[in-house]
């Protein structure tokens, strides 16, 4: 499977190693795990960003970065109906709790989890601590941009 991050370009070369989730936390880690957040396609790595931006302010050194799991990954899936009521508000403690748990046990290198911003897609986090993550093929960083008009 092919999966989508988008960074500034500063991060590029630790794009898939959990830092910025490991230092601030987010839906699915809580600070000091570290976690990387992925999309599976470019079109929800673009919404997933977006939504966090301040209005009127476009990054100019952002970049794309594809990468393909090893055959079999992502291995698991949290469907919506296995997930608390209300899963996509700002509680984020029972989610947290599930990401948590799933990095500990190494279950597996990637789990696919329903996107709060478009709640029919799917994001992919993957396990920076699992074994196979050496086997994901990571593409070189592509210039990214958003259209203008979304800033206006």
């Amino acid at each position: 499977m092919r999966i989508w991050r988008i960074c500034r370009g500063r991060f590029a070369a630790e794009a898939f190693a959990g830092h910025g989730a490991r230092r601030f936390g987010g839906r699915w880690n809580t600070p000091g795990v570290p976690m990387v957040y992925a999309s599976s396609s470019l079109a929800l790595a673009a919404m997933e960003l977006f939504v966090h931006l301040e209005p009127n302010q476009q990054p100019d050194d952002l970049v794309s970065i594809a990468a393909v799991l090893p055959r079999g990954e992502p291995a698991q899936r949290m469907d919506p109906d296995q997930l608390p009521a209300n899963w996509w508000t700002d509680d984020f403690a029972p989610l947290r709790a599930l990401g948590d748990n799933w990095i500990r046990e190494q279950s597996s290198l990637a789990i696919e989890v329903p996107s709060a911003a478009l709640r029919v897609e799917w994001n992919v986090l993957v396990n920076p601590l699992h074994p196979a993550i050496a086997q994901i093929k990571v593409e070189p960083p592509q210039p990214f941009q958003f259209d203008a008009r979304m800033f206006r």
